[in-house]
């Protein structure tokens, strides 16, 4: 079985980030696993629309890894919209990261196994991982992991 993931804009944004060499090489490590098509990616409109801020030629770059891999593009839905509410509400998020609060919704709402993030501040920390998880729990979603790609890379989704 391979796991869905979901993976947020820091993700693509870190293909090319030399003042960053760790996270760029265990990001490259990934996107290799993911050419491989090891995973099912998922990517939503919120992506898309952050990496067109992106300046070029680096705009560039990330669309033409892009190209590379399969991935699901999935549109954000009314559905989304009311799970972020439920979050901001519960103070998982605050409105501030609202757009953290929106990838988190769209990974859960689209079936994915795993949300991956460079996003430590507002994704990948044990403030969202709980708050995530008391969420899911309540409104009886399936329970997603929330971790970086080194987390990935090294331990793999082996929880069955």
């Amino acid at each position: 079985m391979k796991y869905k993931l979901y993976l947020d804009t820091s993700i693509i944004s870190h293909l090319d980030a030399p003042d960053v060499p760790e996270k760029m090489e265990d990001t490259l490590q990934l996107w290799k696993q993911i050419r491989m098509e090891k995973y099912d990616v998922v990517l939503s409109e919120i992506v898309f629309n952050e990496l067109d801020n992106c300046f070029e030629p680096k705009r560039s770059f990330l669309n033409k890894h892009l190209q590379q891999v399969q991935y699901t593009r999935v549109r954000f839905t009314d559905d989304m919209a009311v799970l972020t509410k439920k979050f901001l509400d519960s103070k998982v998020f605050t409105p501030k990261s609202i757009a953290d609060c929106r990838h988190i919704a769209a990974a859960l709402l689209s079936g994915c196994d795993a949300i991956v993030s460079w996003n430590f501040k507002h994704i990948v920390n044990i403030n969202t991982i709980k708050g995530t998880k008391v969420i899911t729990s309540q409104e009886g979603y399936n329970d997603i992991i929330i971790c970086s790609p080194t987390m990935l890379i090294e331990g793999g989704l082996d929880y069955e």
